[in-house]
């Protein structure tokens, strides 16, 4: 019997990987011939910046590139061109992977959602690390950084679209999915867990995997009661809150076969007001009654929003063709 083969379906991380890599590459490409054409027209120098990021980042590691003299400068040059290219790569990996997780602009704002995210994958380490200050650059600086990157993400995102199956487009979102991926927010404002685990009680998971996913739930609904637990608000507890909303929201677009763009705004809009609003109800109760009461009624509320967030979206089962063909009505 021959081996089973490989999942290669348009979702499968190699499909994904594979159309990732080839944005990137196409992306980086494009970069570099927008660089080097500017250069030669304003007739500027080569930009130093990379192989200071890389010797910034040896030397914070408490290493040293290897040589002396022009040896390592040629390394350090060779090594600054490898981490702008492995940089353009990865954006497009991300990229791919934000799209199969249901995430589709059109082409205009996908080009500046992709630049953008390239852009800042090579400007967050130099400010990071000391080696420029974006705070402190001219416009003219800013434009012979933006331009390139511009180009990279309209590059990147038409590989992607080029390369996209058509079993893996997906339709607008509707109303209804907004709504309910707002309620979804809501709920994950309050409770973090249930924007990303409220979808998986309610999806066709085994029972097994499903009281797996319960845990983290009844674990949050028990932390929350206690003093010491992180302020909603705070930057330990909000960013959760935001990822498990939108993660939610693209697996509740998932199901319907729809785009996740509208979807994941609304949930972390939601999210937002789940957690002011969440912070202010405990606020004001507490003042009337024991913390652990008002707690009580917002656990009822999160649930109860997840729960028909979730429910009301799901697809009836098909009826299985293993017992025999349905009756013919009269």
């Amino acid at each position: 019997m021959a081996p089973p083969s490989r999942p290669s379906g348009p979702r499968s991380p190699t499909s994904v990987l594979g159309r990732g890599l080839a944005a990137g590459a196409v992306g980086t490409a494009v970069l570099n011939a927008v660089t080097y054409a500017d250069m030669a027209w304003r007739g500027r120098a080569a930009s130093s910046a990379p192989e200071e990021v890389v010797e910034a980042a040896v030397h914070a590691a408490g290493r040293e590139v290897p040589g002396s003299g022009a040896e390592r400068r040629h390394r350090l040059t060779a090594l600054g061109a490898l981490s702008g290219t492995g940089a353009g790569l990865a954006t497009g990996v991300l990229v791919s992977a934000a799209r199969a997780a249901g995430l589709r602009f059109s082409a205009p704002v996908g080009a500046a959602v992709t630049g953008a995210v390239a852009m800042a994958a090579a400007d967050l380490p130099m400010g990071a690390l000391g080696v420029s200050d974006p705070r402190t650059w001219s416009r003219q600086e800013w434009v012979a950084d933006a331009v390139p990157h511009l180009a990279f993400g309209a590059a990147a995102h038409a590989t992607l679209r080029a390369l996209e199956p058509a079993a893996q487009q997906r339709r607008r979102a509707s109303a209804g999915l907004v709504l309910r991926s707002a309620l979804l927010g809501v709920a994950a404002g309050s409770r973090s867990s249930l924007g990303l685990l409220a979808p998986a009680l309610t999806s066709s998971a085994s029972a097994g995997a499903k009281a797996l996913a319960v845990l983290p739930v009844v674990g949050e609904l028990v932390a929350d009661k206690a003093p010491g637990t992180p302020a909603r608000t705070s930057a330990q507890g909000l960013p959760a809150r935001f990822v498990s909303a939108t993660g939610g929201a693209a697996a509740l677009a998932a199901r319907d076969g729809a785009n996740a763009v509208v979807p994941s705004v609304a949930a972390a809009a939601g999210a937002a007001g789940g957690a002011w609003g969440g912070l202010a109800w405990r606020r004001w109760a507490s003042a009337r009654v024991p913390d652990w009461q008002a707690a009580l009624v917002e656990d009822g509320v999160a649930v109860g929003l997840a729960a028909v967030a979730c429910l009301s979206g799901r697809r009836p089962a098909r009826a299985s063709t293993l017992d025999g063909p349905a009756p013919v009505g009269r």
